[in-house]
């Protein structure tokens, strides 16, 4: 069997290991006859894939009694509408702009409700965290949201804005599970599940019970409403019983890796490696130092034709989706919980070689 190691931003690499089991189980899911891709959602044996995993998710991030987790269809590009759905009192938001997707989730709240940006870094083609001092957060704002890892641009949040008392509304795609994190400092956590955790066409949300409600002038969609989900454990409507099934397998791997301490542990070493190499060679950086994420490293040559010839290069060593968002250029390396030391350290070496031949 050739595996490759995959850079990808999402879908993106899953552990062997966790690949291996659903590969075993594929024709007959716990003695069942059937595939999980085949029984009812309403079925005992769903019902346990489901608890479990909510429960394993909880044991892992430690989350509060007062948080409830459901499991939407559609990915975190559906929250971004569902989040002022559900939100909006005052029909108020502060966003703060960051890179592509926070930008896209303003956009979608521009239309339920007056949305004020109060911090961006735009102007430096998002190459770092705005400056969060003295945020003009609004008395009357109903949230403030944030994209806390920003995948296209390889940059982080390292602290957290003060939101002065409104709920903050994160959006961790690139981040989740990536190291441990104190929920109660968030409103409203949500994160599309195919970069970290597993396949496309989820979006797993942590709501603070307070913020679940129906008082909204919003007319909602039914299949919006976060309380519709909560009421009936994610099970509404017929879910993603596959996508589920493969998260509460993702989570049960990372307890045994130790758990959210030693997954951070294991990051920044892969993330360090890497910038180490990185910050000594002829390749530039795309994101400044002080906001570097540990998840999406993005840097390129001084040339867009070396870069696809870099990409292109980079395939026959067996380094795939290593180029980077158009919206940027040069390369993306994504490097998830799920990537090992072993690919960053080969990627690592191609780059040696490319640097070598390539950049005088």
């Amino acid at each position: 069997m050739k595996r490759v190691f995959n850079f990808s931003a999402g879908p993106a690499t899953l552990p062997l290991d966790v690949l291996k089991e659903a590969q075993e189980e594929l024709l007959d899911f716990e003695n069942s006859g059937m595939s999980i891709m085949e029984i009812s959602h309403r079925s005992k044996p769903f019902e346990i894939v489901l608890e479990e995993a909510v429960a394993d998710l909880r044991d892992l991030l430690k989350i509060p009694e007062n948080y409830k987790v459901i499991f939407c269809q559609g990915g975190a590009s559906t929250q971004f509408a569902a989040v002022p759905m559900n939100l909006m009192k005052n029909k108020k938001a502060d966003y703060i702009l960051s890179g592509l997707f926070s930008t896209k989730a303003y956009k979608e709240g521009c239309l339920f409700g007056d949305c004020q940006v109060i911090a961006s870094s735009k102007d430096d083609n998002f190459t770092h965290i705005p400056s969060l001092d003295n945020l003009p957060v609004r008395e009357d704002a109903d949230y403030v949201h944030i994209c806390e890892n920003n995948t296209v641009y390889g940059t982080k949040f390292h602290t957290l804005p003060d939101t002065k008392g409104k709920p903050l509304v994160a959006d961790q795609s690139s981040c989740f599970l990536s190291e441990p994190c104190d929920v109660s400092k968030y409103g409203v956590i949500y994160a599309g599940v195919q970069k970290n955790v597993g396949p496309a066409g989820l979006a797993i949300v942590i709501i603070r019970e307070d913020l679940i409600r129906e008082d909204l002038d919003i007319v909602t969609p039914t299949m919006l409403k976060w309380k519709t989900q909560v009421d009936a454990d994610s099970l509404y409507n017929t879910p993603n019983c596959f996508g589920i099934y493969m998260c509460g397998k993702v989570f049960k791997w990372l307890k045994k890796q130790g758990g959210l301490e030693e997954m951070k542990k294991k990051n920044e070493e892969k993330a360090n490696y890497l910038y180490d190499y990185l910050d000594h060679s002829k390749y530039i950086a795309v994101a400044d130092k002080d906001s570097r994420s540990i998840m999406n490293v993005t840097f390129k040559t001084s040339d867009p034709e070396l870069d696809a010839l870099f990409c292109e290069e980079a395939k026959k060593h067996g380094i795939i989706s290593i180029k980077g968002h158009r919206a940027v250029g040069g390369m993306r390396a994504s490097i998830y919980n799920a990537m090992t030391l072993e690919g960053v350290k080969a990627l690592v070496e191609f780059m040696k070689e490319f640097e070598k031949e390539h950049l005088k």
